[in-house]
């Protein structure tokens, strides 16, 4: 791949509404991204395999759990920061955003949020720096949208607990150290569980044979009789609300990092139209051209708009679950119909390993699913507007 020409849209000046230090962090990120990301990844995705090097570059970035205190080897940074982040992580690629969400929002936050003193002692520090990786287990074979139906149980066995149980489409789980598994006790009331890479009848498998997330690495997470010690339990967890919220987190994230995605097919689609001749003009001089990249930059505008209302509602502690759930559920949108449009743009060049938007178009189709479908999240914004749930 050639030089990393990416120059990041802003049409309606939003640096600024951001800090100094926001600049700062999103502009690291932001090189970093070109240096490291951006010469690889589209080899990675070709080979369908996940680049093991870029972890040691996220954690100094601040890209594992940028939000958690210093007195626990985060940086300690706020939501618009850890937003910014995502953002260009995924303007490089949706599974290395993948990777440094689920250590962010569903590792390194339920330990922190639920997990006792000695947990996040232990565990923290480490994964912050990418020393040690996790992945989370919710979903299973049968359970996607429905968790609350999940049949992973584990049980009291005097001085340890017996998980036994399957998960399945979990990023990261190949090559994670821990995992923060959810699973129900005797009582059927849901518990977070930290188990550890080689306790016996614990594996993970990988998922291979896919067309999306190819540089992301996914697997399943099986346990046979796994022997979990009664230290290894999240003590503040309780029923489906908490790894609930922990999927709030990841969400945010994913409002953010979609919008990279979406600035990235817009990036390459303008330069190209410049670029392109036909009919002895470029094609960027053509009606319909314009009409698409018009409205590519008017959506990726209202997005970025929405997140930076979002990350501040989210500062000041008053960002709702509802309200995280629409901003994934139409800035994931908003990406795939770019990239789609964009594709279009470049026409048959669309296609090409030479250029990121199909990898973006194929990878954007995994995320409009994971955290809470399209579907799912149009119906929590329909029951927190109407009071009423359609989900029963």
């Amino acid at each position: 791949m050639g030089i990393d020409l990416y120059q990041a849209p802003d049409y309606y000046f939003l640096d600024d509404l951001l800090t100094d230090e926001h600049k700062l962090i999103r502009d690291s990120a932001r090189e970093w991204v070109k240096r490291e990301v951006s010469p690889v990844i589209e080899d990675y995705a070709q080979r369908a395999e996940f680049p093991k090097h870029l972890i040691k570059g996220l954690g100094e970035i601040g890209g594992f759990g940028p939000y958690i205190p210093e007195e626990y080897g985060g940086p300690g940074l706020d939501y618009i920061s850890y937003g910014l982040l995502m953002q260009e992580i995924e303007r490089g690629d949706s599974g290395i955003r993948s990777t440094s969400s689920v250590q962010s929002s569903l590792v390194m936050y339920p330990i922190w949020a639920f997990g006792s003193e000695e947990q996040k002692q232990k565990y923290l520090p480490k994964l912050a720096t990418g020393e040690l990786m996790g992945c989370f287990g919710l979903t299973e074979p049968n359970q996607g949208s429905d968790p609350g139906g999940m049949t992973t149980h584990f049980e009291d066995r005097g001085d340890h607990y017996l998980l036994n149980g399957a998960k399945m489409w979990i990023s990261n789980a190949p090559f994670a150290d821990i995992a923060v598994v959810w699973a129900k006790n005797e009582k059927g009331r849901i518990k977070g569980l930290i188990v550890e890479r080689g306790m016996e009848g614990f594996s993970t498998p990988e998922t291979h044979n896919k067309w999306s997330l190819r540089a992301s690495a996914t697997g399943e997470l099986i346990f046979s009789d796994v022997k979990i010690p009664k230290r290894n339990i999240l003590p503040d967890t309780d029923g489906l609300r908490s790894p609930l919220q922990c999927l709030d987190s990841a969400r945010y994230g994913i409002a953010w990092g979609a919008i990279g995605a979406a600035m990235d097919c817009y990036d390459t689609a303008l330069r190209y139209s410049k670029e392109r001749i036909q009919f002895n003009k470029p094609i960027a001089s053509f009606q319909l051209q314009q009409k698409k990249l018009a409205e590519m930059i008017t959506e990726i505008t209202k997005a970025q708009l929405l997140t930076w209302r979002l990350g501040v509602l989210k500062d000041e502690g008053r960002a709702t679950p509802a309200q995280i759930s629409m901003a994934k559920r139409n800035n994931v949108n908003m990406a795939l119909e770019v990239a789609r449009e964009t594709r279009q743009i470049l026409g048959a060049m669309g296609i090409s390993g030479d250029y990121s938007i199909m990898r973006h178009m194929m990878n954007l189709e995994s995320v409009v699913t994971y955290e809470g479908t399209h579907d799912i999240h149009l119906l929590i914004t329909g029951f927190d507007i109407t009071g009423i749930s359609a989900f029963k």
